[in-house]
């Protein structure tokens, strides 16, 4: 019986910790955009991706010189 009067305050602690995660989460926006983040994993990602709103550009291979 002692060990029930220390497991359910432990638990009921723990609860309401996950359950202020949760609520910070909505909070701050951390929910907003589940789809956005699945779809960046697929996407190839270069140096010169366009910014959101950009028309795609293609890239141009080019040779580089270093100038010294």
């Amino acid at each position: 019986m002692s060990l029930l009067s220390w497991l359910v305050p432990v638990a009921l602690g723990m609860g309401l910790v996950g359950l202020l995660a949760f609520l910070w989460s909505m909070r701050s926006g951390q929910l907003e955009d589940l789809d956005g983040a699945a779809e960046r994993v697929l996407l190839h990602e270069t140096d010169d991706a366009p910014l959101h709103g950009e028309p795609h550009r293609q890239r141009t291979h080019t040779t580089k010189t270093r100038s010294e």
